[in-house]
């Protein structure tokens, strides 16, 4: 077994302690507007996620994040993360994307030692940066070594894995309906990964609106499970 699976395996895995367990990018909000109530309306809600949100926003920023660090093009970094938190529009969401980025940075720091890391570690702790979780998830990928498709592939997972098992939590699921809409969303992974691999700038950003408007009225909710 290559050792860059052993790391993409380490970097991609929904148990890694960030906290990413604690969000739910606004599908509470869904759940309690009764949207999202069963297997299919949750399978709708991870492919409408992927697709419509993720895929110009958090995964093309993994992509590029990962090309920078290639090129050592720290100036480049620092501009990713800049605009990262621009198109974030909903509070929690910004503060989830810092919250996991930095944890995910004080995890795999000390193992990779790397120099290029350290100085954007050293640029979140002065506030010169933000410190989002899709640009240190693209960054560690490229000085780990791991294949970029791979990386993105891991990174496409995590998301839907994150979405599938609060599902189950949520409206809620059995474990092996949230297994089902896993298998159902490979293809679909796998076609994203390509689709990420080159990102068109131009449409970083795009999203449905739905999304945003969710996650902000998660804010207001009455009860909450989760803090996005």
């Amino acid at each position: 077994m290559s050792t860059s699976l052993l790391r993409l395996l380490q970097l991609s895995d929904l148990t890694l302690p960030i906290g990413g367990y604690v969000h739910s990018a606004g599908l509470e909000t869904y759940v309690q507007q009764g949207i999202v109530h069963n297997a299919a309306t949750a399978q709708i809600f991870v492919t409408e996620m992927l697709t419509r949100n993720l895929q110009y926003t958090d995964a093309a920023f993994v992509s590029l994040a990962y090309d920078a660090s290639k090129q050592n093009d720290f100036t480049k970094i620092i501009a990713l993360d800049i605009e990262c938190t621009a198109v974030k529009l909903p509070m929690e969401m910004r503060l989830a994307s810092q919250k996991l980025g930095i944890r995910l940075i004080k995890i795999f720091q000390p193992g990779s030692k790397n120099i290029f890391t350290e100085q954007y570690q050293n640029a979140i702790l002065s506030k010169t940066t933000a410190g989002h979780y899709c640009i240190a998830f693209g960054m560690y990928a490229a000085v780990l070594d791991i294949d970029k498709k791979d990386a993105l592939t891991g990174f496409y997972y995590n998301a839907a894995a994150g979405f599938a098992t609060n599902s189950v939590k949520l409206i809620p699921l059995g474990q092996q309906g949230g297994q089902e809409i896993l298998f159902s969303l490979q293809p679909l992974i796998q076609q994203l990964a390509t689709n990420s691999m080159e990102p068109d700038t131009n449409l970083i950003g795009l999203c449905c609106a739905g999304f945003d408007i969710a996650s902000m009225q998660h804010e207001e909710l009455y009860s909450r499970l989760y803090m996005s």
